[in-house]
Formats: structure tokens, C-alpha cells, sequence
């Protein structure tokens, strides 16, 4: 089979580690081990490019820390394309539709996460977020009706993109996938000794970005009355508030920054619990990455994370907001731990990311 050569836009690659991040690198490295070409078209961010890896100008965003706005630029290199696939609706994914459009080959548009999650950093007041929230989806529609696909994450980012923001476009769900090669049990040990973790109680854990759209604050009112170390990967606006409540609170709160990629799998292993609070998730990988190391996820009860987590087998259920409910939730999954290890061990192939790469090959053939 000719695949396609593909120029994938992002407005956020590395060194910026997060989901997305991951999705288009994994992504990518399993297209060009099948012999395709996916080209990468990202904000210049103090990164050294890879081959194939084309920065554009770019400028930080004052009130997002660690996001950088770039330019609507193509580079030459990408004007060969005979594919586009762009993974933010922001400046350089318009670049992306700018290509598509100019070299007539097809467009593809990842749904990873929604504009209006950016109002609360930019409003003042609950009128002025709920106006932007507005202008926000009205963008969404515009930018994803120029896509001949677009791509979801979960059938609830799908049913949101279709129902609520109302696009027109075909909307196909695939999956983000895990590299379970890279996300496996592994032996924890040197991991906490090199982090000064030397906790003897249960470890209750979360990475990712700590924006305050996330609600990580939930996870320590939970933690309060729970004799549990929490473990704190990532870093973001969040971060100094979350600490400072922490100390009120009288919770055993380790904050250890960004977490190299490598010492992913041995975090998540090291984890009784993965604690996941954010309703505002389009699948939340690390959930099925922490599922993949073996480690149960207590996650809220809201958008993906309703289907993400499968209650009593990948993890426990919480109603967002309730500090109670998602105290009794940790709880019965710190109690349940080895039979919870087990079945997210026997589900690991199936959230494989090589499954999700053939289902986007499946896609990008349709539309040649």
C-alpha cells in the first residue's frame, strides 16, 4: 500500500510534554515505521528539530504558561504534502488548511481539546467566559467545517464536537493509543530514591499539565482525611496554589516538575492509584498509560473520563466536585488494588496505539 506523505500542524510539540505532544510523536513514528512520511510543522520553542521536523516563529501566550502562539506560515519543505493533518485549530493549523486548500489534497483535523477551555484564562467574570466560551465554539465550527474529516479521541469528544459545537464535517473517532512498549510495569524503586520519595503508605499519584481548568485542588480536599502520599508530575499556573493548599490542609504533597518521558512508566508503576479530576478531557491518555503500567484510575464521572475509566475494572468513578465521593472512590480503589492491576494488565493490547495507527490509515485511504 502507498501511504500518503503527510504534514502534520501543531501548535504544541516538544519540549512541551503532554498528551498531544505524544499523540502526534508516537503517531508519527509508527507511520514512518510502516514506510510513510509525516512531516511535523510545530512553534519554535527552544527545541532542536528532528529530521522532518520544521519550526515556525512563534511567540509565548502571557496567560497559558508554556504555550506558544506561531505563526501561519508553510515551510517549503511541506508543500509536497499529499495529505494534511492539522492538530490545532489555532494559527498554524490555519496554515494547514492554507495548504490543503492551495495544493487541492485532503484535509484532516484532530479534535484534541477544546478552545473554549481558554476562556476562564482570558475572562473576568462568569458573563464575560460564557461570551467567549460562545465566540470559542463558533471558531470550532468554522475551522473544523473546512476539514473533509475530523478526528475525535472518544465517542463523547465526538457526540460534543457534533451536538453541542454543531459541525458539519464527518467526525470519526480514533483513539490517541498507547505505546505499551514504553508504558509496561517496571520496577519503581530507583525512580522514588532519585524524586526523595520514601513514603510507607499507599502513593496516589497525577502528571500532566496543572491548569486550574483541571481541578487538581479536588484531589487534595480528597486526599485530606486519607493516610496517602500524593505525587504530583507536570507543572503550570496551578502549581504554587495547589501547594500552598496542600499545606493548609496538612497533606503529604510531593511536587517533582516535569517528569522526563523515560520516567513515565516507572511514575505510573510506583502509583497505588492514578487520580484523575479534570472533566474537561477529549480521552485523557495518561489515564490509559497509568491502565497500562497497571495502575487503577479513580476519574471523574465527566466528559471522556466517563468511558475512559471503566468502573470496577480500569478504575472507580467520582462525582465532580464531591470531595466525599471521590474520598469513598479512592478509597475502593486502593482496596480493590491487585484485582484492578489485573484487569488493566489484560486490556493493554487493546489500547495499543498500533491499533489506533491502522485506524487512521483506514481514514487517510478513504479520502485519496
Amino acid at each position: 500500500m502507498t501511504r500518503p506523505d503527510v504534514a502534520a500542524f501543531t501548535d504544541t510539540y516538544l519540549p512541551t510534554v503532554n498528551g498531544v505532544t505524544y499523540t502526534i510523536q508516537t503517531w508519527r513514528d509508527r507511520w514512518v515505521d510502516r514506510g510513510g512520511r509525516m512531516a511535523v510543522v510545530f512553534p519554535d520553542a527552544d527545541y532542536d528539530p528532528a529530521p522532518d521536523e520544521h519550526a515556525v516563529s512563534s511567540l509565548p501566550l502571557p496567560f497559558y504558561e508554556g504555550f506558544h502562539v506561531g505563526v501561519p506560515r508553510i515551510p517549503d519543505a511541506v508543500t509536497d504534502a499529499g495529505l494534511v493533518h492539522a492538530h490545532t485549530p489555532f494559527a498554524v493549523g490555519v496554515a494547514g488548511v492554507r495548504l490543503a486548500r492551495r495544493a487541492d489534497v485532503p484535509l484532516v483535523a484532530s479534535y484534541h481539546t477544546p478552545t473554549a477551555e481558554y476562556a476562564n484564562y482570558l475572562a473576568v467574570g462568569d458573563r464575560t467566559a460564557s461570551a467567549l466560551r460562545d465566540v470559542s465554539e463558533r471558531y470550532e465550527r468554522w475551522f473544523y467545517d473546512r476539514a473533509d474529516l475530523a478526528v475525535t479521541p472518544s465517542e463523547a469528544t465526538r457526540d460534543h464536537l457534533q451536538d453541542h459545537v454543531g459541525v458539519s464535517t464527518p467526525v470519526e473517532v480514533v483513539p490517541n493509543g498507547v505505546d505499551v512498549e514504553r508504558f509496561s510495569p517496571t520496577d519503581p524503586t530507583e525512580f522514588l530514591r532519585s524524586h526523595g520519595v520514601d513514603a510507607d503508605g499507599p502513593l496516589v499519584g497525577y502528571t500532566g499539565r496543572h491548569g486550574y481548568e483541571k481541578r487538581l485542588d479536588d484531589i487534595i480536599a480528597a486526599a485530606a482525611d486519607l493516610d496517602v502520599t500524593l505525587l504530583f508530575g507536570g507543572d503550570g499556573p496551578a502549581r504554587e496554589d495547589l501547594e500552598e493548599q496542600a499545606a493548609a490542609a496538612g497533606v503529604d504533597a510531593r511536587f517533582l516538575g516535569f517528569l522526563d518521558r523515560s520516567e513515565m512508566a516507572a511514575f505510573y508503576t510506583a502509583l497505588d492509584v492514578f487520580a484523575f479530576p479534570s472533566p474537561v478531557e477529549t480521552q485523557g491518555l495518561v489515564a490509559l498509560e497509568a491502565n497500562a503500567c497497571g495502575t487503577p484510575v479513580v476519574g471523574a464521572d465527566e466528559g471522556a473520563l466517563a468511558t475512559t475509566v471503566e468502573d470496577g475494572v480500569t478504575g472507580y468513578h467520582f462525582e465532580t466536585g464531591d470531595a466525599v465521593s471521590f474520598r469513598e472512590a479512592l478509597k475502593r480503589a486502593l482496596a480493590d488494588r491487585a484485582e484492578l492491576r489485573e484487569s488493566c494488565l489484560a486490556r493493554r493490547d487493546a489500547m495499543s496505539v498500533e491499533h489506533a495507527v491502522d485506524r487512521l490509515e483506514e481514514l487517510y485511504a478513504s479520502l485519496r
